[in-house]
């Protein structure tokens, strides 16, 4: 694309703040009210020197705006609980982006999937804020007669063409002007789509060469007695040297010799870092406390699950058959237990789609989303593991001692949180629920073999699996403290009676090829060491989609460009007009009659 773009006269670029988009996909926390989400959007992006009245001012005056009072205190739904509806949704779309009060406002097919009643609202709020001195584009999917008579001008696109530009109101006299007058009784919008959407002359072709369609009416109108892709030709012909378009021309040229005033140019965010960082944890905070597959879930899981592996385990003694009882129950705990952790994926899932669409319009940065993601992760986390640790520990009866206990479940703390870092990594990279999953299991899967449990780590084979896939696994560290934790200090009895007594030191050492030279705090450290390299791993990947975004949509674009052939309304003829087992295309009057049937 090229081409400038001109605020009052000036050259400037579409920034955050003078700029709001409206997505088609209304993304937003489901277990959040309209007015919390309002709210926390508020403290996100205004000032941080307005005070809690003001910012709650504009967030009530924003609701009276867009018609949410009903709504107000109404969450806004998600997979287990029931909310908003789909109009209410999309106007409190809007609002999210109004709040900071945009000059330019683009909406991207705001009406679509809504009933007609919630169409017009949506349009109508969106008229009020125009009257209110604000520029809104929006692109519109198929408006009733009621939706379309809302708006002030008309663009109208057909194959990268421009068809008409200019008032909304004149667009049927030039469509009469230039030989196609809009039947009576029918949509405008209808009939103009229906003029210029190629892709009719191709369904047209399709059932006639299946012989569905074999009544051809006869029609009065001969301009109507040629394909669409004719029609749209006639009209593009027609717009370029006529009033409108010379209008058009004349007004866009005057407007770029003025220049008024400097348009303010603020950041997406006029909050501070630190207002930024403890609104995003508190929010967080808020949906996964509401969100029942968050954590809560899993908590319920892993109080069940503790229960059975300390039942299972009971009292494990000191016997010989206790050494590998131990063994066993640890790298259940170390690896098993905390696999269960991605089961938070799909809720992470639909929190990283909140992101990316606020993002969009710089609400904040990526560090604050990280940060603040773990620090509202943090207090389940710590209740997962002192739960799970508590109940196995002293079930199992694993080596006593404060010191030991807390080891144990700061063992569990961070390889759960290690874990959630992982699955962060892979829903930035793969933002889907099954394939994320199945991805994610999978990586876990092969760091869990190199642990150590299943196979010695002396034994691995040395490139690759030893060199360097145990020492990246969290699982080998975790395990090899839990070991150390456990069996240093402890003495267990010989395989056969009589022989002397087994110590930990040895047993961990000779048969499970743990060595005893450094402290088990050490291979906790590298656990906390991966977890980092995982955190700052998911800050970077976000960070270089932001800056690869634009050349990856440059080269999806030019892919795009070489496939438009293909599309029937990208073609000067349809594609189905050259075959001999179809039929020859008749007018659109023979494919839908000028008058309507109630005539």
């Amino acid at each position: 694309m090229t081409g400038n773009i001109l605020l009052n006269g000036k050259k400037k670029r579409l920034e955050y703040g003078a700029v709001a988009y409206v997505t088609q996909e209304d993304v937003m926390l489901g277990t959040l009210t309209v007015r919390e989400t309002l709210t926390y959007s508020a403290h996100l992006r205004l000032p941080t020197t307005l005070s809690k009245e003001e910012v709650n001012d504009i967030v009530e005056g924003t609701i009276m705006e867009m018609g949410l009072q009903d709504c107000g205190d109404t969450v806004i739904g998600n997979w287990h609980r029931r909310g908003i509806s789909g109009g209410e949704k999309k106007r409190l779309s809007i609002a999210l982006e109004i709040l900071t009060m945009p000059k330019m406002l683009f909406l991207d097919e705001p009406t679509s999937g809504l009933d007609s009643a919630s169409a017009f609202f949506v349009v109508q709020s969106l008229r009020n804020i125009a009257r209110d001195g604000r520029t809104v584009v929006s692109s519109i999917h198929q408006p009733s007669g009621e939706v379309f008579a809302l708006f002030d001008d008309l663009f109208l696109l057909s194959g990268g063409e421009t068809v008409y530009f200019g008032e909304a109101k004149m667009a049927v006299e030039f469509f009469a002007e230039a030989g196609f007058p809009c039947p009576s009784r029918r949509n405008p919008s209808d009939h103009f789509l229906r003029c210029i959407n190629s892709d009719f002359d191709a369904i047209t072709a399709t059932l006639k060469g299946s012989q569905r369609l074999r009544d051809k009416p006869t029609s009065s109108d001969p301009f109507m007695e040629m394909a669409t892709a004719q029609i749209k030709s006639a009209l593009v012909e027609k717009y370029r040297d006529s009033k409108y378009a010379k209008m058009a021309r004349a007004r866009s040229q005057e407007i770029s010799k003025i220049e008024g005033l400097e348009v303010e140019t603020k950041s997406g965010s006029q909050a501070t870092w630190w207002k930024q960082l403890t609104t995003l944890t508190k929010r967080s905070f808020v949906n996964m406390c509401r969100d029942v597959g968050y954590y809560w879930a899993r908590i319920v899981i892993y109080i069940l699950v503790s229960i059975c592996v300390g039942t299972v385990f009971y009292d494990v003694g000191y016997g010989n058959t206790a050494i590998l009882a131990r063994v066993a129950c640890g790298a259940f705990i170390t690896g098993f237990m905390t696999f269960m952790s991605i089961g938070g994926f799909p809720s992470f899932i639909e929190e990283l789609k909140v992101f990316n669409k606020e993002r969009l319009n710089g609400y904040y940065g990526v560090a604050v989303y990280t940060l603040s993601n773990f620090l509202s992760a943090f207090p389940f986390l710590v209740t997962i593991s002192l739960i799970t640790g508590t109940i196995t520990f002293y079930l199992v009866k694993f080596r006593s001692g404060f010191s030991h206990y807390a080891f144990f479940c700061l063992n569990i703390f961070f390889s759960i949180a290690v874990i959630e870092s992982l699955m962060m990594v892979v829903a930035s990279l793969v933002p889907n629920y099954l394939m994320g999953i199945v991805t994610g299991a999978g990586i876990i899967g092969i760091l869990m073999m190199t642990s150590g449990f299943f196979r010695l780590l002396p034994d691995l084979p040395k490139i690759f699996w030893r060199y360097p896939i145990s020492y990246i696994s969290f699982s080998s560290w975790a395990l090899q403290g839990a070991y150390k934790n456990d069996f240093m200090g402890l003495e267990f009895d010989p395989l056969l009676p009589g022989d002397r007594k087994l110590t930990g030191d040895e047993i961990i050492t000779k048969y499970f090829g743990v060595t005893v030279d450094r402290s088990k705090w050490w291979d906790l450290t590298a656990v906390v060491v991966i977890l980092i390299c995982y955190r700052l791993i998911f800050f970077i990947i976000l960070k270089m989609k932001e800056k690869a975004s634009p050349f990856l949509q440059e080269i999806y674009a030019k892919k795009t460009l070489k496939h438009l052939d293909k599309r029937p309304s990208f073609r000067k003829v349809p594609s189905l007009a050259s075959s001999k087992r179809h039929q020859p295309l008749h007018s659109l009057s023979s494919q839908e009659g000028l008058n309507s049937p109630l005539q």
